[in-house]
């Protein structure tokens, strides 16, 4: 079932009042029933692989915090989730060209087509944190198998994260939830709020990006200089759309989950830029790769640093597919955030006698751009594509009409770039936030207006390229 479409949203607002109308001891499992429900109607198979996955997962925590062979259990809890992900989603990468190269007649990622293992990036990342925990004493095995399920299958994270940690879910899962008129109505708003990002904002610009890719989008510098510009936008509205509708369902049953996006574009520089995009991921691989890393080789001093950056954010772009594209992608950003660190006093020095209004806006320009850059490895099909998408940028090829974008395409980059002023409004501006949202809370007639005009633009406007980006991942 599409997440963007009226049988979901149906889905998602009956469960809701079916859910507080059962007796609290029921809620998970009917929560895990429902969740099962939404995966096995992208395919049964994966439905059935992810409970034999939960079941493994669960009996491994169980043994480490019984066991006086606690690492050797997590080496062998860690080793199975790895290969597990290695052969259902970088087997053509990594597996298929070495049975090739034998001359074996073997295609492992077949088994990737049976399977459709939608998620499994984000189920493994929270397995393997899980066990971690358990191991280091940071929290004790789950005792209750419903409880534990509904950590991976929870429908409304499950597609694209957030990257949900077990001390923060599980927790919640024992707490009673009585029903909250707030809680309901805030989580519904920030639900419609991920809507209108996706349909409203994201499928109308993302049309120039994923034909740009494609390859059936008008060549010519011009065009091309417009994808690199409007490419994050496109990412970030696309991506921050369903972690808000994720966030928004949550709510409405009671549950919390981890923040994704805190206003990334109005970083200063790319190490604060990955604090605040992805966060769910980045802070993931900062406190279960990077920190460990950094303790290990910490004798070899900064230098324990420049490694384990480049480490960790290899793997963080591995994680997003099989791919040299998406290794240089990572390896980039490691160089960007290395640089940073050792030219930091240079630069400090240099720019300090600038004002901070100029400052702050070399960064977040010099920022966004280089994201734009780095991300044609993130879109481009393989490494060759992308060197050739930055060769015709070059290119003294004639540029396209303003018609060829498409008559929606004008007005919703325009209500993005009003979203971000509005980001920048609170970033930089308090008081005047202050005031804009004090007016909108005392405001009934404009919060009826906005929420019933922006349910007719996401009405007029849904349809086809529903997919979400990080849906692949």
């Amino acid at each position: 079932m599409e997440i963007i479409s009226i049988p979901f949203a149906l889905l998602a607002l009956g469960s809701g009042i079916i859910y507080y109308i059962l007796s609290p001891k029921h809620r998970i499992l009917y929560l895990a029933l429902l969740s099962g429900g939404f995966i096995a109607g992208y395919n049964y198979y994966l439905l059935l692989y992810i409970i034999i996955f939960c079941i493994i997962n669960y009996f491994i925590g169980v043994k480490i915090h019984e066991s006086q062979q606690k690492k050797l259990l997590l080496t062998t809890g860690v080793i199975f989730n790895i290969l597990q992900l290695v052969v259902l989603k970088y087997a053509s990468f990594a597996i298929d060209p070495v049975m090739t190269m034998f001359h074996l007649d073997i295609q492992v990622s077949k088994i990737a087509e049976i399977i459709v293992p939608l998620g499994i990036s984000y189920f493994t990342l929270q397995a393997i944190g899980y066990l971690i925990n358990v191991k280091m004493g940071w929290e004790k095995p789950e005792s209750s198998f419903p409880d534990f399920v509904l950590y991976f299958i929870f429908y409304p994270k499950f597609l694209s994260g957030p990257v949900e940690r077990s001390n923060h879910f599980l927790p919640q899962a024992k707490i009673g939830k009585s029903f909250n008129v707030q809680q309901v109505t805030d989580g519904l708003r920030i639900a419609l709020f991920g809507f209108f990002k996706k349909v409203v904002i994201a499928n109308q610009i993302g049309v120039l990006i994923t034909d740009a890719y494609a390859g059936s989008s008008p060549d010519g510098s011009v065009n091309l200089l417009v994808v690199l510009l409007v490419q994050p936008l496109y990412l970030y509205f696309d991506f921050s759309g369903y972690t808000d509708i994720a966030i928004g369902l949550a709510k409405t049953y009671g549950y919390d989950l981890l923040p994704n996006f805190n206003r990334p574009f109005l970083s200063i520089n790319v190490t604060t830029f990955w604090k605040r995009f992805h966060m769910s991921l980045s802070f993931w691989f900062n406190d279960y790769v990077f920190k460990q890393m950094s303790f290990r080789y910490r004798r070899l001093g900064k230098y324990a640093a420049m490694i384990t950056v480049f480490v960790t954010f290899t793997l963080f772009g591995i994680w997003h597919g099989a791919g040299w594209n998406f290794m240089i992608l990572g390896f980039i950003q490691a160089l960007a955030i290395n640089f940073e660190f050792f030219t930091k006093k240079t630069r400090t020095r240099l720019f300090s006698q600038l004002p901070d209004s100029v400052r702050k806006a070399t960064g977040r320009i010099i920022t966004y751009v280089f994201f734009g850059l780095s991300l044609v490895f993130f879109f481009s099909p393989d490494l060759e594509y992308a060197f050739q998408f930055y060769s015709r940028v070059f290119e003294n090829a004639p540029g396209v009409t303003l018609i060829s974008y498409g008559i929606v395409f004008f007005p919703s980059l325009i209500i993005a770039i009003i979203l971000l002023i509005f980001e920048y409004i609170q970033e930089d501006l308090a008081k005047t936030f202050s005031v804009i949202e004090n007016y909108w809370r005392s405001s009934l007639t404009l919060r009826i207006f906005s929420y019933y005009f922006m349910s007719i633009l996401i009405m007029a406007l849904i349809g086809t390229r529903l997919t979400f980006v990080y849906q692949a991942f």
